[in-house]
């Protein structure tokens, strides 16, 4: 079974005979801005060291992740891709039983079921907004007993996040291994919501972050763990592919972490830019808008007037894409979401709903 992350493009570019540059993909959740030009010229006009092997220990790049997100340079796991890390660290606890954070993004779940663990899903629930009370979901996790518990923070669909305080709470009240996906924490006031700081002090916690969204660079897959605890840490590399990081994803990395300028940019426009949205959403009288950390927003036809899905193929021959969220587990025909994109491009988007929902 393939797995996709947003639209396929390839198919969609077929099907409706637009290219793939023509679509407005509002599915995906990738910095619009694209990657760090200063990265993308470095590789550009040293195009060469393709023949060259990566430094097999990554120093340089572990030096400026260190820097970017302010953590021991010695607890840090580089993969291929955050998804690499999330299979790695799942089979190398081997958990018997986990509690998933729902609705989530599917990846963990499949690596659970690989391993065959039991999983327990915490639902937040619409009627609160989607926000999870740490005290609340403390006790659920003490009434049995869990190995892991799995967190997506900012939590993709709903937005959702816990601060660092809160993830803090849970580490001193559970036994449990937990592991805090933070692919979308930039788009976060990071000295508040991210938990990378506490991998310094507590052993039982995994912080996952990738590139691939913030940085806008999927096609290089960079992925890197934050990790305490010496003895999964070491197991984790044992397992890990030498060179697993490919000399253009490295070095691009060692470049666009440091790139502040593009760093503080990219910021700035798309939290402007989610408030334009989550404002000009709420006008809508059938929509409920859900409050989001991250880059996207969650929203429901609450008229049902319309499902997602046929919302979705409305807005196709636009080329607008949206994320049709029925998937999602706990979420149903009515929830879709929309990522940040240009200013020009959101209002774009929000004139097509005017038609369809006014």
């Amino acid at each position: 079974m393939s797995v996709n992350h947003g639209a396929n493009l390839y198919d969609l570019s077929n099907k409706y005979g637009f290219t793939k540059d023509d679509f407005l993909d509002f599915s995906s959740n990738i910095n619009p801005f694209g990657t760090s030009t200063l990265a993308k010229e470095y590789v550009i006009n040293n195009i060469n060291m393709v023949s060259v092997y990566p430094d097999p220990d990554y120093i340089n790049l572990k030096e400026s992740i260190s820097s970017y997100c302010k953590c021991n340079v010695n607890n840090m796991i580089l993969g291929s891709g955050a998804t690499e890390l999330i299979s790695s660290f799942i089979a190398t606890i081997n958990p018997k039983k986990a509690v998933l954070i729902s609705p989530a993004y599917s990846e963990y779940e499949r690596e659970l079921e690989k391993n065959n663990c039991e999983i327990i899903k915490y639902f937040s629930k619409a009627n609160n907004n989607f926000q999870i009370d740490p005290v609340d979901l403390i006790d659920c996790i003490n009434e049995d007993e869990f190995d892991l518990i799995i967190i997506c923070n900012p939590n993709n669909p709903t937005g959702f996040t816990f601060s660092k305080y809160e993830i803090e709470v849970i580490l001193k009240n559970t036994n449990a291994f937990v592991m805090v996906d933070e692919t979308y924490i930039e788009f976060t006031n990071t000295d508040i919501y991210s938990s990378s700081s506490l991998v310094d002090t507590y052993d039982n916690l995994f912080v996952i972050r990738g590139t691939s969204k913030f940085f806008s660079t999927p096609g290089i897959r960079l992925g890197y763990g934050l990790i305490g605890n010496n003895d999964i840490k070491n197991n984790i590399s044992k397992n890990l592919d030498l060179w697993n990081i490919n000399i253009i994803a490295s070095t691009m990395g060692e470049i666009m972490f440091k790139d502040r300028e593009y760093i503080s940019h990219c910021v700035d426009v798309i939290l402007k830019e989610r408030d334009y949205l989550t404002q000009s959403l709420t006008f809508f009288e059938d929509l409920k808008v859900f409050e989001s950390k991250g880059n996207f927003i969650l929203c429901k036809i609450k008229s049902k007037k319309i499902t997602a899905n046929e919302l979705r193929s409305r807005l196709i021959p636009k080329k607008i894409i949206i994320r049709d969220c029925e998937s999602f587990d706990g979420l149903d025909e009515y929830y879709f979401r929309v990522c940040v994109l240009k200013p020009d491009d959101n209002r774009y988007l929000i004139d097509n709903l005017r038609q369809v929902f006014i």
